[in-house]
């Protein structure tokens, strides 16, 4: 996002916290990794999964056509867990809610190309998300 630069930080903490969030790898992601590895399942991490938007999925089953998206609470406004910030409300509610946004596009896009996507929030449990992500990969069940 060239360009667009966001507000101040509130604090040195807050701007230490949003510097060391990472957009891969994150923990919730590499323990559901872990345990898709454990049950024989091969995947694809970080992968392209529509050109033209650009989007990219965290884990991809590409034989099963299945994108997985592990979404943070706080930056997809997790309906349980997402909070609004206090400081700087109006730039995080536009951020967040665009962010919703763009996850409906990816859904819709998606399975109009013949895709199933799963969303994983990153306060679930990750034998349970690597279950039900199995189930699909598998051909057992559709997403959800």
């Amino acid at each position: 996002m060239a360009g667009k630069k966001g507000p101040t930080p509130s604090s040195e903490s807050a701007s230490r916290r949003m510097a060391n969030t990472g957009q891969r790898d994150t923990s919730a992601e590499m323990k559901i990794r872990r345990r898709l590895h454990r049950m024989g399942l091969r995947y694809r991490v970080d992968f392209p999964v529509l050109e033209r938007p650009r989007r990219r999925a965290d884990i991809v089953f590409t034989h099963a056509r299945v994108a997985v998206f592990v979404d943070g609470c706080f930056w997809h406004g997790c309906p349980e867990h997402g909070t609004w910030p206090k400081s700087n409300a109006d730039f995080w509610r536009d951020k967040i809610e665009t962010n919703r946004r763009r996850d409906r596009d990816t859904d819709e896009r998606l399975a109009a190309a013949g895709w199933k996507v799963i969303r994983v929030w990153e306060h679930e449990d990750p034998d349970e998300a690597a279950e039900r992500i199995a189930l699909v990969v598998r051909g057992g069940e559709d997403s959800k």
